[in-house]
């Protein structure tokens, strides 16, 4: 078992002779639940921790937050090992019984570890809600505290969307969300998680931490950090943990405006080391800089009529429209049909796009390669998705939906299962602009090219590139992209907050009506 280790720290530059000191757990429950959508789903997870030799070999090939504790690990002398792991859909809030069995699995993993642990980096999401608990992750984080004492070091990571409560801020050590979305540095927040918990364990560091939330939602569709008006903020977040040692960690999340929580919206942490003035000094400077931002944040977006007529209107391609009402990434059902209607009503030409439906999939699956395709596609899950969609046309391919992400792209996934995959070319196509629907049985997050282009599309050559999400799939897509337009279109993840009844976040509230 010590094998893998050793080569790790071979990798690293650490003598072979030095043995890792001190055993810390790497603990994920991962769900981003859109508690606005009227279902309940569970936590899924195996009934034992992961197996550690194939955990320590997949993190070392991905650019996940177990990857950057797993690389860090070694020349820092720190003994990782895997403990419980879950993950839910993104479509509902989750069941209490599962999340009190899992959290319990979690919980059970860390207080009979035996040697015992000396330390646990926990991977959240930060949004997820779960019956009886808002703040999901708060709670879970407040019952590993319970378990393992005040003085054992917990150091948590956290995705960018995520509504931080003051609890998790109170029962953790030290608290890091994603600088970036879409999230090209979760390795790097593995690292730097490491990092942290290693230097507390030597008694280096004792950290203090701050959380202050503007009341205010940043709608989704200005959350992108590589531009404005985020990107300045994040950059600032960097240049404090460069630039002055006593800061160790520097978050601004924007939040997750499909949680009903009452802490649903941005945050700023800062954890410092021991300086708990000057921790409260920069995030209230942070949160300042962000409430300044407020009347630059009014939601301005395309329907999908207007989105497919500028999209055949422009002059270079390939145009990606982002269905921002079907994000499959933020709880949404992947087969909303608005875009799809209209590439069909207004006779678009080279277009690419993929739905979830299991259906019309099994349909594709029986007629064959080559077979004719005739049926209705779409908006199977409700009527929030818009109506079924009338598609002719002939079955392209069959493919097992398997493919790998050799990039870093949003969230550091290698590794992808589409699940069985119909390549659709529809009516209207020619041999230089073919129309490709890819019909899925499940969603599938857009966050790698390489979900077309293993089925046999070269989107470079495309007109129209429709991804269901709003930021996630840019790090895919801004590489071929001419022109990136957010559309407007209904769904479970419509990015007009004035769509939902709010009921449980706290009021008054920018972006909400509130004055």
């Amino acid at each position: 078992m010590q094998s893998i280790l050793l080569l790790f720290m071979a990798l690293a530059g650490v003598p072979a002779e030095r043995a890792p000191m001190a055993r810390v757990a790497v603990g994920a429950i991962y769900a981003e639940s859109n508690s606005l959508y009227p279902r309940l789903v569970p936590l899924t997870g195996s009934d034992k921790p992961p197996e550690r030799i194939q955990w320590l070999q997949v993190a070392s090939r991905s650019n996940t937050v177990a990857s950057g504790v797993v690389e860090a690990a070694a020349s820092l002398g720190l003994d990782i090992y895997p403990v419980h792991a879950a993950t839910a859909s993104s479509l509902g809030s989750i069941t209490r019984d599962s999340f009190e069995a899992h959290v319990g699995r979690l919980v059970a993993d860390l207080k009979d570890a035996s040697p015992p642990f000396q330390g646990v980096i926990l991977a959240l999401h930060g949004a997820m809600v779960a019956e009886g608990f808002p703040h999901a992750d708060a709670e879970l984080v407040r019952r590993v505290r319970v378990a393992m004492g005040k003085k054992f070091p917990i150091v948590v990571t956290q995705d960018f969307h995520a509504n931080v409560a003051p609890e998790i801020v109170e029962n953790s050590d030290v608290l890091i969300t994603f600088k970036d979305n879409p999230h090209v540095d979760t390795k790097a927040r593995g690292v730097q998680a490491a990092t942290i918990i290693s230097k507390m364990l030597a008694g280096k560091i004792h950290p203090v931490q701050v959380l202050v939330k503007p009341p205010m939602l940043l709608n989704i569709v200005y959350q992108d950090t590589f531009h404005g008006p985020m990107k300045a903020i994040v950059q600032e977040s960097r240049r404090l943990e460069q630039e002055n040692p006593k800061i160790l960690a520097v978050s601004v999340p924007a939040g997750y405006q499909y949680a009903d929580v009452p802490q649903m919206g941005p945050s700023v942490i800062v954890a410092t080391d021991g300086d708990l003035e000057l921790a409260r000094r920069e995030a209230q400077r942070l949160s300042d800089s962000l409430w300044a931002l407020r009347e630059s944040l009014v939601l301005r977006a395309p329907d999908a009529a207007t989105a497919v007529r500028q999209a055949m209107q422009n002059d270079k391609f390939p145009v990606v429209l982002m269905d921002t009402g079907d994000n499959i990434g933020g709880g949404s059902a992947g087969d909303g049909t608005a875009i799809l209607d209209q590439l069909i009503r207004q006779n678009a030409t080279g277009w690419v796009m993929t739905i979830s439906d299991a259906q019309a999939n099994e349909a594709a699956f029986k007629a064959g390669v080559g077979g004719a395709f005739d049926m209705l596609v779409g908006a199977r899950t409700d009527k929030m998705h818009g109506v079924p969609v009338r598609v002719r046309g002939r079955v392209k391919a069959l493919t097992d939906g398997n493919f790998i992400e050799t990039e870093v792209r949003h969230a550091g996934r290698r590794y992808f299962q589409m699940g069985l995959t119909a390549v659709i070319e529809a009516a209207g196509s020619t041999a230089d602009l073919p129309n490709i629907l890819l019909l899925t049985r499940t969603p599938s997050m857009p966050l790698s090219l390489h979900e077309i282009i293993s089925n046999g599309v070269y989107p470079a050559r495309q007109r129209i590139l429709v991804a269901k999400g709003t930021t996630a799939p840019r790090a895919a897509y801004e590489p071929v992209a001419a022109r990136i337009v957010e559309v407007n279109t209904p769904g479970a993840t419509d990015v007009n907050p004035a769509h939902f009844t709010y009921r449980q976040v706290r009021r008054p509230m920018f972006g909400l009506g509130d004055k």
